[in-house]
């Protein structure tokens, strides 16, 4: 028998609906969010009605808000980058790696505008085995990116490319700083410990092979000036501080970011973590040791 209603030629088949009735009164009385801000608004009604957690809540509200971030936004700007120099000694690069923590450097040649290279931190331990490698066998491709590139498509660039790390490129094609993959995805999850953070529980000042110390920021004014032999005051007089990362975000006179430093009654502070807006960490040496080892 023929289909006493045929499709009009050409017309593709329309989707069968399967809302029932309910659901589209429902939709009807609440539409859905038509913006962003009314999508987060929406996850934090859910919240409330505990539908979603708050971690989820806050997790998904900070993939929403990244789709309108760049490089730029996440970025370790340039005159903060730990850079390698193509020329330097073995014991100077085993000294940098000790002395940052991090798992991959890029890599310079004359001038720190000209990047020819990533090197693995791991890598070095083949040069240990045989002296006579060179540094460039090792280096890894540069990857270099334009600061308005979106984070959702980095993330997927360094997921495809299995690549950890971009340099930042700015409108003039001068370098502006790095990004890691670790910058990104604590867009979305928070700040992301490693194993070179200490429990909070654990002490506060810890002495380092480089003859500078690891300070949490929670560690009372009192406590760093006791254990440095200094007298630490503020430039305010009228402000009061407890702990040594309250004080040195007041003197730096906002939020502090990691690899930020001040100098402070003879010391030199270096952001090195940050949770929250608070620092967790910081890297303390004497002033005059810094400048002898410059």
């Amino acid at each position: 028998m023929s289909d006493p209603h045929p499709a009009h030629p050409g017309r593709p088949p329309e989707r069968e609906d399967k809302r029932t009735f309910l659901q589209k009164v429902a939709e009807f009385i609440h539409p859905g969010p038509d913006s962003r801000e009314e999508l987060i608004e929406t996850l934090a009604e859910a919240e409330d009605n505990e539908v979603i957690g708050a971690d989820s809540r806050v997790m998904l509200e900070r993939v929403i808000r990244m789709a309108d971030m760049t490089a730029r936004d996440v970025m370790v700007a340039a005159p903060r980058m730990d850079l390698i120099n193509i020329d330097a000694p073995f014991d100077e690069l085993m000294n940098m790696v000790i002395h940052t923590a991090h798992s991959r450097f890029p890599v310079y040649h004359g001038e720190r505008e000209n990047i020819i290279g990533i090197l693995m931190a791991k890598d070095l331990l083949k040069l240990q085995r045989s002296p006579t490698l060179n540094v460039r066998a090792l280096l890894r491709p540069t990857v270099f990116v334009p600061e308005s590139k979106g984070l959702n498509d980095l993330l997927r660039e360094f997921r495809g490319n299995r690549n950890h790390l971009a340099i930042v490129i700015d409108e003039f094609g001068r370098v502006a700083g790095l990004v890691t993959i670790e910058d990104v995805l604590e867009e979305i999850v928070g700040e992301i410990e490693d194993e070179f953070d200490i429990p909070e529980d654990d002490g506060d000042i810890f002495g380092l092979a480089d003859r500078t110390y690891r300070v949490s920021g929670d560690t009372l004014i009192e406590r760093v000036a006791e254990a440095f032999g200094v007298t630490i005051t503020g430039s305010d007089p009228g402000e009061h501080f407890d702990t040594i990362g309250g004080l040195i975000a007041h003197e730096i006179g906002h939020m502090p970011k990691r690899g930020e430093l001040l100098e402070l009654a003879g010391l030199q502070f270096v952001v090195l973590h940050t949770k929250g807006g608070a620092v967790r960490w910081f890297k303390v040496s004497r002033v005059e040791e810094t400048d002898a080892a410059g």
